[in-house]
């Protein structure tokens, strides 16, 4: 059974930054999910912009392991949000912060 991974990702440099949407065109997150992908884990991607920063319950209940990707905006992430991905932490998600 493959390893339910979300990939979060700020997705700030790669559409701010010429130069950094050019290295990464699926964004880092997107680099990254390809790449576990190919070790064979069942892996989705979310981002800041999205609803909820793409991290609904729903997400976070069908996530095993969280790769967090941030540089400059976490001040742009909700409370609510941030309370949501502890909370599953406690319940045993793994987290990996980059």
């Amino acid at each position: 059974m493959a390893i339910k991974v979300t990939v979060w990702n700020e997705y700030y440099h790669e559409v701010t930054f010429k130069e950094v949407g050019e290295v990464y065109p699926k964004g880092i997150h997107g680099c990254i999910a390809d790449f576990l992908r190919e070790a064979g884990m069942e892996v989705r991607t979310a981002t800041l912009p999205e609803p909820e920063h793409g991290l609904t319950q729903e997400v976070l209940d069908n996530t095993e392991v969280l790769i967090w990707w941030g540089h400059m905006a976490h001040h742009k992430v909700s409370d609510e949000v941030v309370d949501r991905v502890y909370k599953r932490i406690q319940e045993g998600m793994g987290l990996i912060v980059l």
